[in-house]
């Protein structure tokens, strides 16, 4: 029977080749590894990485490798990766959706291979990829990687969670439009979100998380004169997750929660929608932060922010939030509190860029 390797594989995809997935990458993996025991496998197209690298002015110590499991340390692109070696529009094409869409997928199955498998990997670090993109390759169904992640790992229960400096903030809704959200919100599901939260914030060494669920409505429904959610359909979920012995109180006003979040006086935020969570996430830790979707027999992990098709080839991306992907992607790996889940427990020797 084949030795499981012990070599920490972090799947990287490329996201979308038009955009500055390539550029984040690349500045990502340049020369940052050499002393530590990680391995990364690019799921993307070598000729855009390579001319890339050019273009930013950064030597990439990749390999080729037909076998990516004879490959301990460094960066490999996956052989199956394709190498147009062709510039990309930097808008939404259809070619750009499938691409970004198929490297996403296989770096997904190289993730739910058996651990004793060489070709496994530990956990996977999505550059950006445009969901209009992908609606033009036929893949509508699927609005961003969350819901693509789920659907292939068959999971029911998940969510977004963005992890920052001083915030985390986990999502009851993804990616719906605002119109739809109140409609979507059930107590059972915001309770199970209450519920992915505080497993995940155990997993980041937090084992008794203060938790802070927003309300939907302006100063939380002024008692129902505002809207009557969160009365109804919020407030009893954070009465479940009480019972539960969860630390849990609101519903609290969106407006004036974050801070006392970003103050130290919560470990984590529930908020009921996509931009009442994120805008104070972005507005504090633009790239710095790292989204993470929890619930997932897989660890992924993703930057905070799009393709920005506007500055792509000026070599002023932002790496930043793709390296904190990175290590806390790493860190998920090595923590214990994961060992349940099959994954290695001893901490990988990493050097912090």
């Amino acid at each position: 029977m084949t030795k499981p390797h012990t070599t920490r594989t972090i799947a990287v995809t490329m996201g979308d080749p038009g955009g500055i997935g390539p550029e984040i990458v690349v500045a990502s993996l340049a020369g940052r590894w050499r002393d530590s025991d990680c391995r990364f496998v690019v799921f993307g197209d070598a000729g855009v990485l390579e001319k890339t690298a050019q273009t930013i002015g950064l030597a990439v110590e990749w390999k080729r490798s037909l076998d990516r499991a004879a490959t301990r340390g460094g960066v490999v692109v996956d052989p199956g990766a394709t190498n147009a070696a062709k510039d990309f529009p930097a808008k939404p094409t259809e070619a750009g959706g499938h691409l970004s869409f198929d490297w996403v997928n296989a770096a997904i199955d190289a993730a739910l291979l058996a651990h004793d498998d060489p070709a496994h990997v530990n956990a996977v670090v999505t550059a950006p990829i445009n969901k209009q993109a992908w609606a033009l390759a036929g893949h509508a169904q699927y609005p961003g990687h969350t819901e693509l992640f789920a659907s292939r790992c068959s999971c029911d229960r998940f969510a977004m969670m963005f992890v920052s400096p001083t915030l985390r903030v986990i999502l009851a809704t993804t990616h719906i439009p605002v119109v739809a959200v109140a409609e979507h919100l059930t107590t059972d599901g915001i309770l199970k979100t209450i519920e992915l939260g505080v497993q995940a914030c155990c997993q980041l060494g937090t084992p008794k998380p203060r938790v802070a669920v927003l309300g939907l409505n302006p100063h939380a429904g002024e008692g129902g004169l505002l809207g009557s959610e969160d009365q109804t359909l919020i407030a009893p979920a954070i009465g479940l997750a009480q019972a539960k012995g969860i630390n849990a109180t609101g519903p609290h006003p969106a407006d004036t929660l974050f801070g006392a979040a970003a103050a130290g006086q919560y470990d984590l935020v529930v908020a009921m929608y996509h931009d009442q969570g994120l805008i104070p996430v972005k507005l504090l830790h633009r790239d710095e932060a790292v989204n993470v979707t929890v619930g997932l027999p897989i660890i992924r992990t993703s930057p905070d922010h799009g393709t920005a098709y506007d500055i792509v080839g000026r070599g002023i991306a932002n790496p930043g939030s793709m390296r904190a992907s990175i290590l806390l992607a790493l860190r998920l790996v090595a923590n214990p509190a994961l060992a349940s889940s099959g994954r290695q427990q001893s901490a990988p020797n990493v050097k912090t860029p």
